[in-house]
């Protein structure tokens, strides 16, 4: 799998970037989310307690500065499993009424103690009654030059009264660790009338990871 995944990821994530997504925001809208991943691992033999043997929560923010300019913020955890603060900035290079959305990013910022350079690349695809996106990025040491690489696929589709449904399968390459699949399935509905959206879903490691977990969080366009 190292052999496929790897070469995929890189023509991918380094053809320049983004984590914002292929839909671009519009001049002075823009998105927020905030969440909380626990989990345990997957052979109930190795619990020790019920208590989370991991758990870590994310920030992100994106900001439309113009029609096609958004400035953005990840907090959170890396691919490698380090906390980082990554600021980034994202463009269209293909954003027609018809056929696939592409956008690039490429972000700077901070994982554990090391700055790093983040391009990405961002596909996505509408379709009748939902969206399919692929997410790209590389996580580049800049003293070291070692690279952590991440590809997501989303399929979403839209329900009635303003609910969703997500399938994610997230893969990545960590430098100094195996290549890892986790699928990640979730369930989003609306908050009120203020157009807040609560997250609920859960994460299984299907190979490079032997967790499985639940997250929740909470979205708004603003």
């Amino acid at each position: 799998m190292r052999r496929l995944l790897l070469p995929l990821l890189f023509l991918l994530a380094t053809a320049t970037g983004a984590l914002a997504g292929a839909w671009p925001r519009e001049r002075g809208t823009g998105f927020l989310s905030t969440g909380v991943q626990l989990a345990w691992p997957q052979n109930l033999e190795h619990w020790t307690s019920p208590n989370p043997t991991q758990q870590y929560y994310t920030f992100y923010l994106e900001y439309g500065m113009t029609d096609r300019l958004t400035l953005g913020l990840d907090l959170g955890r890396s691919v490698s499993g380090a906390g980082k603060t990554v600021a980034f900035l994202q463009w269209p290079l293909l954003d027609r009424e018809s056929g696939p959305k592409v956008a690039v990013a490429f972000g700077f910022g901070q994982i554990g103690d090391r700055t790093v350079l983040r391009p990405g690349l961002s596909v996505g695809w509408g379709l009748q009654r939902g969206w399919l996106t692929m997410d790209a990025l590389a996580e580049v040491q800049i003293d070291t030059s070692l690279t952590d690489y991440k590809i997501d696929f989303t399929w979403g589709r839209n329900l009635a009264h303003d609910r969703k449904v997500l399938l994610q399968v997230q893969t990545g390459q960590p430098a100094d660790d195996p290549a890892f699949v986790r699928i990640v399935p979730s369930y989003v509905f609306p908050l009120g009338r203020r157009g807040i959206m609560v997250e609920t879903g859960a994460t299984y490691g299907v190979t490079g990871d032997s967790s499985m977990g639940v997250k929740f969080g909470i979205w708004k366009n603003f």
